[in-house]
């Protein structure tokens, strides 16, 4: 049964039965509404606040099992980094030497990602740092793998070649030299013959009479014969490939052809004075990369370690070089 509510009414001096009317009887309800559900968020924020639910437990501990799971792997990462620069020092360093190539550049191995922000949709989160740079190193060591892998292939390009190139590789000198006393100038800084000034001497002198048969250093293609009266005067450009080429100049004559394949040891031309020259002799260059370098060091095939030293010193000790 509802409680019934008097008031007192001090004109008649008695109580009045309270009756409260549609309207008022709406706010009242209202009014209990309003304080229940605000006292019902209070509880519900104060138990989100300090309390946790079973599933936000459940994302917790599974949060904290990836970042674990992350840590594994940068550090797993740590020794895939060390293995990989390993191989490239291997690959640099002894691969590449055997087969004379060039070491990759760094720039090449380490290059990152170009264009727009990768990583964008990693940024805002509690971790997004060691998402972010956990992403970055798989790229990066994605990237050194491949470069590392098409490396390889190139060293085992080269060493199915490797036979073909010994043969290419210029070797044995280009004269008859046994007693080497034909070796004359040699490389490095000669006064030049006629005039009679300080220049550098690309290439060594070999003396010979005119028409000593004069030999390919190494199997290739003729590329030049060419017929001047200056400069190198008659003389022949072998291409051996792999990078190398050889100059023979001041020739009497050609035993060969433009575009004529020839074998290391076979008879190319003979020895002149034609030219810029003072007397009967060889000048011989080798190119390696189109850069000329010192032929001293591709006489391996022909000279001991003694015959080499000899060599050098009399190369070196010309102050004139014949052309």
């Amino acid at each position: 049964m509802a409680k019934v509510k008097y008031k007192f009414n001090h004109s008649s001096l008695s109580y009045d039965k309270i009756v409260l009317s549609n309207k008022q009887k709406f706010y009242r309800i209202l009014t209990y509404f309003t304080a229940t559900l605000l006292i019902a968020v209070i509880y519900n924020l104060f138990f989100i606040l300090f309390f946790d639910t079973p599933k936000e437990k459940g994302l917790i501990r599974e949060n904290k099992q990836l970042i674990s799971q992350y840590d594994v792997l940068n550090n797993q990462f740590d020794l895939v980094e060390k293995t990989l620069e390993d191989l490239q020092k291997r690959d640099d360093n002894i691969y590449r030497v055997i087969f004379e190539a060039e070491p990759i550049p760094p720039s090449v191995r380490s290059a990152g990602f170009g264009g727009t922000n990768r990583y964008a949709d990693l940024q805002g989160y509690k971790n997004s740092e060691l998402v972010s740079e956990t992403a970055r190193r798989l790229d990066k060591i994605t990237k050194q793998l491949y470069v590392q892998t098409k490396s390889y292939d190139e060293v085992i390009e080269m060493a199915e070649n490797k036979e073909e190139m010994v043969a290419c590789v210029p070797a044995i000198m280009p004269i008859s030299n046994k007693d080497l006393r034909r070796t004359a100038s040699g490389w490095g800084w000669r006064i030049h013959p006629i005039y009679k000034i300080r220049k550098f001497h690309y290439g060594m002198d070999f003396t010979a009479p005119t028409g000593t048969e004069i030999y390919s250093t190494g199997n290739g293609v003729i590329e030049v014969v060419d017929n001047s009266l200056r400069g190198y005067g008659k003389r022949i450009i072998i291409d051996h490939g792999f990078g190398y080429k050889t100059l023979y100049g001041h020739l009497n004559g050609f035993n060969v052809r433009k575009g004529q394949k020839v074998k290391r040891g076979e008879i190319i031309g003979f020895v002149g004075s034609s030219g810029t020259s003072t007397a009967p002799h060889l000048h011989y260059e080798v190119f390696k990369n189109n850069k000329k370098v010192n032929p001293v060091h591709y006489y391996f095939n022909d000279l001991t370690p003694e015959e080499f030293d000899k060599m050098i010193f009399i190369s070196s000790n010309s102050g004139q070089s014949f052309d």
